[in-house]
């Protein structure tokens, strides 16, 4: 995949078919959105362009009180984009000036004038230009008016539930992985730094890996204990992990632990990546640090068994 990050920098593309969103997630839906891209592409002996923004509109518009927690990072979203094979990805740097542009200007200038589309694919409640003001009514006419085929993509369900990248946020946050896993047909990944910690893991037996996610727009789940994969050095492990405060441990702070199985490497400023497989419960207080241990084995079990479980599941890839 080509990546560009200036609308100047875009070549002359024969038969190009362009869809444009933030994509944050690179969910279910908005893969049936790429294979209809691919497929259209394909048919007319052309490309796919998509085109994206960073960083996410929100952050700009209103960068006092937006509240957003990405899916992705915008490497793993270009790494996700990649292994389903859009042939050409434009970053449109989005600044204040950029979003003043009106949904015509927006088409006229960039959609038909720079890139050149031959056809244009959007999601079912696709909005975009100042103000979000453009709408599919206003695409038909500018389609008329300049050229292009369009084509739009029914709304995407599962189980009955549109799927969103604000409804695998919510999921996410209240730890309801099994949800999320679905809409994104795959497991919510985060990739930090492992940093060094007070060590007391290892005084109770359960070493851990510290983590500190680098992109602090990365969202967090839920606090609680998580079954996950652990993957170091492109090799792959099972473990658990602790996201909280640690209310049996004073004083210890928020954190994210890895106890990772089957494992006993220095890995200090190594980078790390966790696969959230599924939940296995909320943060307790114990009475004791005995107690505390006694459950440690109880969760290194049942991770174990959730791991072989979900580790089989095949994911729809057919994209």
């Amino acid at each position: 995949m080509k990546v560009f990050t200036s609308i100047d920098e875009i070549p002359k593309i024969q038969n190009v078919v362009v869809s444009q969103g933030t994509f944050d997630g690179v969910h279910k839906a908005h893969k049936v959105i790429l294979s209809r891209l691919k497929e259209i592409a394909e048919n007319q002996n052309g490309e796919t362009l998509l085109i994206t923004f960073e960083p996410h509109p929100r952050m700009v518009l209103f960068p006092n009180d937006h509240g957003l927690k990405l899916l992705n990072t915008q490497e793993e979203k270009i790494e996700l984009l990649n292994s389903v094979g859009i042939d050409n990805l434009l970053v449109i740097p989005f600044t204040k000036d950029f979003s003043r542009q009106s949904s015509l200007q927006f088409i006229r200038d960039v959609v038909v004038e720079k890139i050149g589309a031959k056809v244009l694919v959007v999601g079912y409640d696709h909005r975009f230009g100042k103000n979000r003001e453009g709408s599919f009514e206003n695409l038909q006419e500018y389609s008329n008016l300049y050229g292009f085929d369009l084509v739009r993509i029914p709304e995407q369900d599962v189980e009955n539930v549109a799927v969103s990248s604000s409804k695998i946020r919510s999921a996410l946050l209240i730890g309801d992985i099994e949800q999320a896993t679905k809409y994104l047909d795959r497991f919510y990944s985060i990739e930090g730094k492992v940093i060094e910690g007070k060590k007391l893991g290892r005084t109770l037996g359960f070493p851990t890996a510290n983590i500190k996610v680098v992109d602090e727009n990365k969202l967090i789940p839920a606090d609680g204990i998580y079954a996950v994969n652990v993957f170091i050095h492109k090799k792959q492990y099972g473990g658990m992990m602790n996201i909280g405060n640690n209310p049996t441990i004073a004083n210890k702070g928020r954190s994210l632990e890895a106890n990772i199985f089957e494992f006993d490497e220095s890995i200090y400023n190594e980078k790390i990546k966790i696969e959230f497989v599924d939940k296995l419960r909320d943060e307790i207080k114990f009475d004791s640090i005995s107690e505390l241990q006694s459950q440690l084995i109880k969760d290194k079990l049942q991770a174990t068994e959730v791991l072989k479980k979900y580790n089989s599941v095949v994911f729809d890839t057919d994209y």
